[in-house]
C-alpha cells in the first residue's frame, strides 16, 4: 500500500486485531495459562452490572475484538453486557429447513470436525481424537452412536447465543458434567488433549419423532460456564449443587428455543448409525441456525412440512 493511503481507524484497529489473534502462542497464553475459573466467575458478575456506561464501555471493547453484529438483535438497547450476550434475534432472521428427513443446525457456528463415529472415538482437531464414552460420562449412553455421523458447531463469542430444536422430538435427559474451562478456538484444541472431555457440559439426550436417538452436547468453556435450558428451568454453571442427572419430559417442536450459552461455546451433534452429514457441511464452513446439518436415514411419516422463518419457538411462545 503506498505511504499516502491509510486506512480508516477502524480498519486498522481490525488489523492490528487479526494479527494479535493469529500469534498462536500468545493467544493461547492469554485465553488458557490464567486463573480460567476465576475469570469466568468474575465474567458472570461483571456481565450482569445493569448501567448503561458499562454496558456501553464493554460493548465497545468488545467490537474491537470480535466481528460483533447486532444488526439482527430484536432489541437496540441493552441494560447490562449479559443481555446484549443473550440477545434474541429479530423475527424472520433465520429460516429452519423443517424437510422432515434433515436435522436442522441447533446454532449459528462454525463446524469443527464432523465426520463419522469410528470404534468409540471422533476427532476435535486433527490428530486430537478422543472417546465418546469420556464426553458422556457412561459408555451405555455414547452406545447407540457407534458407526453413526458426529459435528462439532463453535460459537464463537460475537455469534448469536441460543440454541434450538434440531428436530421435533422428546427430550428424555440431561447430565451435568462439571469440569474445567479451556478455551475451545482452534488453537486449543490443537494443544489440550480431549479438552471437551475435561470441560463443563451437558449432555441432553432426545428421541426424534421417529424413534430415532439424539444427542446434543454443549460445552462450556472459558468466561461462559452457565448454560440455561428451558425446559429444566435450572441454570447450569460451575458452582451447581446438582443434581448432575436430570429426568426430563419434555416435546420440542423444530426449531423451539431449548437454551442458551452465557457467551461463546460449542455444541456436538450426534446422530446414530444411518444418519448423514447434510451436502456441503465441512470443516470450517459457517452455518445458521436453521440450515440442513444431517440426513435422516428415510423421511419420517406424514406430510412434507414448508420452509418458515423462525427466531424462538420457547414454551411460553407456544398457543395454549
Amino acid at each position: 500500500m503506498p505511504p499516502s493511503v491509510r486506512l480508516p481507524v477502524t480498519a486498522q484497529l481490525a488489523a492490528w486485531r487479526d494479527r494479535l489473534l493469529l500469534q498462536e502462542d500468545l493467544n493461547f497464553l492469554l485465553t488458557n495459562r490464567v486463573p480460567r475459573a476465576a475469570l469466568t466467575h468474575f465474567m458472570g458478575w461483571f456481565s450482569k452490572i445493569r448501567h448503561p456506561w458499562v454496558c456501553r464501555a464493554s460493548i465497545a471493547v468488545w467490537k474491537l475484538f470480535t466481528d460483533l453484529d447486532l444488526s439482527e438483535a430484536r432489541q437496540t438497547r441493552f441494560a447490562s453486557l449479559h443481555e446484549c450476550f443473550t440477545r434474541q434475534l429479530r423475527p424472520g432472521s433465520r429460516v429452519v429447513d423443517m424437510r422432515r428427513d434433515m436435522l436442522a443446525s441447533p446454532c449459528d457456528a462454525i463446524v469443527g470436525e464432523c465426520g463419522v463415529v469410528d470404534a468409540g472415538s471422533v476427532l476435535q482437531a486433527k490428530g486430537y481424537p478422543y472417546r465418546i464414552d469420556e464426553l458422556f460420562g457412561q459408555a451405555e449412553r455414547a452406545a447407540p452412536f457407534e458407526g453413526g455421523c458426529y459435528a462439532t458447531l463453535r460459537l464463537t463469542s460475537s455469534m448469536y447465543h441460543r440454541f434450538h430444536a434440531p428436530h421435533d422430538g422428546r427430550i428424555e435427559h440431561v447430565s451435568y458434567l462439571s469440569g474445567d474451562t479451556w478455551n475451545v478456538n482452534p488453537i486449543a484444541l490443537r494443544r489440550i488433549e480431549r479438552l471437551f472431555c475435561r470441560n463443563e457440559r451437558a449432555v441432553i439426550r432426545m428421541t426424534l419423532a421417529g424413534g430415532q436417538p439424539l444427542a446434543l452436547v454443549p460445552v462450556a468453556a472459558i468466561l461462559v460456564a452457565s448454560i440455561r435450558l428451558h425446559f429444566l428451568n435450572v441454570l447450569l454453571h460451575l458452582r451447581w449443587p446438582g443434581p448432575s442427572e436430570m429426568p426430563c419430559d419434555a416435546h420440542v417442536d423444530k426449531g423451539q428455543e431449548l437454551g442458551w450459552f452465557e457467551h461463546g461455546s460449542t455444541i456436538i451433534v450426534f446422530a446414530p448409525p444411518g444418519f448423514t452429514l447434510a451436502p456441503g457441511i465441512a470443516s470450517g464452513q459457517r452455518m445458521r441456525m436453521g440450515q440442513p446439518l444431517m440426513r435422516l436415514p428415510v423421511p419420517g411419516p406424514g406430510p412434507r412440512l414448508e420452509r418458515h422463518a423462525i427466531v424462538t419457538r420457547r414454551p411460553e411462545d407456544r398457543a395454549p
